[in-house]
């Protein structure tokens, strides 16, 4: 983790730190989960596709636009001490970036690289129309590099969403039964998270019964659960804007012996995968050592996604552990999730989320990997 200076100061920090050593005067970001993260304001951004902020970050000055429905909102949701200098001035967007830069002097002005076009055309525009001469260059994914790295207040909003997660499988063991739906187990699961404390959901969960587990991202339907079916969760709760993520697989009633064997397939994947993450390793070999166990089993055909991805404020982030090479570096919040899939039969998938240390992987995740046997 990176504790020298952490929250949104540090986040800032190294935001600059990455400007000078480039020769950027400034940089513009709209990405609402980049504006999350260097800002720290929580429970204003809804993560629409509407954009409806802006940020001016200089060497010395944080510039913030937004409009009056979210105005009030940052004065009352950004921490204490911050930098920031809020306006909502009639400035169609683009032309306050292109202000901004007047005004600060700002010549070689970096901008997001998956900024809209039509924000980044009006951008120039405003630049014209001002007679600035500036650069826009792109930032290559460089802030969601630095969101890979989590720091202590990172962590502890992650911990705090995951233990909602946990209780809610807790609660699940004792509510679920034959004769229940998919979706009436989605509906319970997600209420009990909102009840105990999640401001909402890092997506849309997951419930999948019987043949249907055979499918990695089932959608919850109408099929109802019976006696000897598996039963697949996958969810997470959000927690000031941090996401969990954890996947258990139950069965109702005595397993069969094919589900035993899958389940102890999977259980030994995963927990041979994170016995063999420390920071610096490749996560490609650490998809490919799952991929490695589960095809010498003889399920190779039956395992198709990549073994886990980053966490934070996006429930997918950097790293991932898949066939792409990436290095996963300390600080990293990371799932471990290997599955198999058996089409018409039904599949098990288990996953934990964490963090990476110089050390190993240490597991947020408290609910247990044992197969869970519900009576009925």
């Amino acid at each position: 983790m990176t504790d020298t200076v952490h929250g949104p100061a540090g986040r800032i920090a190294r935001l600059r730190a990455l400007m000078s050593e480039r020769g950027y005067d400034a940089v513009v970001i709209r990405d609402e989960a980049n504006l999350r993260w260097l800002t720290g304001a929580t429970g204003v951004f809804d993560y629409t596709f509407e954009f409806p902020h802006a940020a001016f970050i200089t060497e010395d000055a944080c510039f913030l636009h937004t409009d009056s429905r979210y105005f009030n909102i940052f004065a009352e949701r950004l921490p204490e001490g911050h930098p920031w200098q809020v306006d909502m001035d009639g400035f169609d967007i683009p032309g306050w970036v292109a202000q901004r830069a007047l005004e600060t002097a700002s010549r070689t002005v970096a901008i997001e690289d998956d900024m809209q076009l039509s924000f980044y055309q009006g951008i120039v525009r405003g630049l014209e129309d001002r007679s600035i001469a500036a650069a826009l260059p792109q930032m290559h994914g460089d802030i969601r590099r630095m969101r890979a790295v989590k720091d202590a207040e990172e962590v502890e909003l992650m911990r705090s969403a995951q233990a909602i997660t946990d209780a809610a499988f807790e609660h699940m063991l004792s509510f679920l039964r034959p004769g229940l739906t998919e979706k009436q187990v989605r509906t319970e699961l997600e209420t009990f998270m909102y009840d105990h404390g999640a401001d909402g959901l890092a997506f849309d969960s997951i419930v999948a019964s019987g043949p249907n587990t055979a499918n990695p991202h089932a959608v919850p339907s109408d099929r109802v659960i019976e006696r000897g079916d598996l039963v697949l969760m996958d969810y997470g709760a959000r927690y000031r804007d941090y996401d969990s993520d954890m996947t258990r697989t139950v069965v109702m009633g005595a397993p069969s012996d094919e589900q035993r064997a899958i389940y102890d397939l999977v259980r030994r994947t995963h927990e041979e995968c994170a016995a063999a993450v420390h920071a610096g390793v490749d996560g490609s070999d650490i998809h490919n050592l799952s991929v490695k166990i589960i095809s010498d089993a003889g399920y190779g055909d039956f395992y198709g996604h990549g073994l886990g991805h980053g966490v934070g404020i996006e429930i997918h982030e950097l790293p991932n552990f898949g066939r792409r090479s990436n290095i996963v570096e300390a600080g990293s919040v990371i799932t471990i999730e290997p599955g198999v899939y058996l089409p018409g039969v039904g599949g098990v998938r288990l996953e934990d989320y964490g963090l990476v240390t110089e050390e190993g992987f240490e597991p947020f995740t408290r609910s247990p990997h044992e197969l869970q046997i519900v009576d009925c």
